[in-house]
């Protein structure tokens, strides 16, 4: 972790070198060329982990801007994502957006299957779920399994979203519908021991989630998943300057989110709703800004199934990634989906510098560095029926009282951006407790927000 905190730094440095020695240069160099017809971004998805095996793949996002008049604002957005891990984890996506198919009215639609061999899984309510780093720790005395806190997940979502404006031009409102499908099992072992020695296997022992299972804290009825079918409704007060990454502005929004019984959801029917406010200040003309943002979620009717409580909720995304609160989305640097409950709230700060701009091969590019801070909790807590625990296992050892707090986290990142809209993101976050893990990379498309 000290080479790789080195190596990053080191980065930073060299950067910011290149980006004095390069200025007077890459004021002539950075004309912007407008942009028409098809443009595209290709990037190949590769990596590697233990359990997971090999990623590969591609993603691309193709960019009409038609005679040019509107760039750097496209006219049509297509994203396509197909990638897997060897040993069954995997993300098929098409997403589509659009404020030109139906004059006066944006619509963005996605179409994903996502299986996740190994979903992370510690409970809910924060800090009241304990976490043992040992138990998943193999190289610990108290090692239990690798898998302790994950689960299987396979999720089937369609979804589509309209905005459309009132008289009064940033505000706009909002409507959609979801269908979704979420498919949930313990860890298939046979599947990750695939190939292994005996001695590098994961051991067939019972995880968090089984254990939520036997204890009744997960019910029979939800425990393998199920349909959650929803209609969308909400207002959205938008000033931004522009949306790929704004340097003045105003985001705000406030929506409903109904997967009521009718729909499909059986005795899983429930309500949420979810209110963010954005902001964006110039610091320095086109080249350092300072945003915010600001979120809270909650329940307000019904009885969510587990599966569905970290699901975040918003006008509109353009990421496959809907977990949360920790992760590259939400608190960078915070395990993924470690922060789950009826409630919460959270929010991001950050600064964003264009330190490099130039035209290669014909296509505009600049190079940024942001730095950040995020900050989480749960203000509405599950409630869960502990009767089943066994005296034997200790409530201890797994839950607590009135321990969450507020969940923060530190970091840095970098962006690689073509034409203004196709943008590479590289974020490093750390968090300052080490109950929320050991931080985390991530390499993935545009800005926060």
């Amino acid at each position: 972790m000290m080479i790789l905190k080195k190596n990053i730094l080191l980065i930073f440095m060299l950067l910011s070198m290149f980006s004095i020695l390069q200025a007077q240069e890459e004021e002539k160099s950075a004309a912007k060329r407008i942009k028409t017809g098809w443009t595209f971004g290709a990037l190949p998805a590769i990596s590697y982990n233990t359990d997971l095996g090999f990623q590969y793949g591609a993603l691309v996002n193709f960019y009409y801007y038609g005679d040019g008049k509107t760039y750097p604002k496209y006219l049509h957005s297509l994203y396509a994502e197909v990638s897997r891990y060897t040993k069954g984890s995997g993300i098929n996506r098409f997403f589509y957006d659009s404020e030109h198919l139906i004059p006066g009215i944006r619509i963005t639609s996605d179409l994903s299957y996502l299986t996740e061999k190994a979903l992370d899984f510690y409970g809910f309510n924060g800090y009241d779920a304990v976490f043992n780093e040992d138990w998943s720790n193999d190289e610990s005395d108290d090692y239990i399994t690798r898998m302790f806190y994950r689960h299987e997940r396979k999720m089937f979502r369609f979804m589509t979203d309209f905005q459309g404006k009132f008289g009064y031009k940033p505000l706009r409102w909002v409507a959609g519908f979801g269908i979704l499908h979420n498919k949930v099992a313990p860890v298939d072992l046979e599947r990750l021991n695939k190939g292994k020695d005996d001695e590098d296997k994961l051991p067939d022992v019972p995880g968090l989630y089984d254990k939520y299972v036997s204890w009744g804290i997960i019910k029979e009825d939800e425990k393998e998943g199920g349909w959650s079918n929803y209609l969308k409704l909400g207002l959205v007060f938008d000033t931004r300057d522009f949306e790929p990454n704004p340097m003045k502005g105003i985001w705000s929004e406030v929506v409903l989110f109904a997967a009521p019984g009718f729909l499909g959801n059986g005795d899983y029917g429930f309500a949420k709703i979810s209110a963010t406010h954005r902001q964006y200040f110039t610091l320095v003309k086109d080249r350092l800004s300072f945003v915010y943002r600001l979120n809270y979620q909650g329940t307000i009717a019904g009885d969510v199934p587990f599966y569905m409580q970290p699901y975040m909720i918003n006008s509109f995304s353009n990421s496959s990634n809907t977990d949360g609160l920790g992760g590259s989305k939400t608190l960078r640097g915070v395990m993924r989906n470690r922060v789950v409950g009826d409630g919460f709230a959270f929010g991001n700060a950050e600064f964003r510098w264009k330190f490099f701009k130039t035209v290669l091969w014909k296509q505009n590019i600049y190079l940024g560095l942001n730095a950040f801070a995020d900050a989480g909790m749960v203000l509405q807590k599950v409630d869960l029926d502990l009767s089943k625990v066994p005296d034997i296992v200790g409530l201890q050892n797994y839950f607590l009282t009135d321990e969450e707090s507020m969940h923060t986290t530190y970091g840095a990142g970098l962006r690689i951006v073509m034409n203004e809209n196709f943008i590479v993101a590289v974020d490093y976050g750390r968090p300052f407790d080490k109950r929320d893990g050991g931080g985390g990379i991530y390499i993935g498309l545009n800005y926060l927000f």
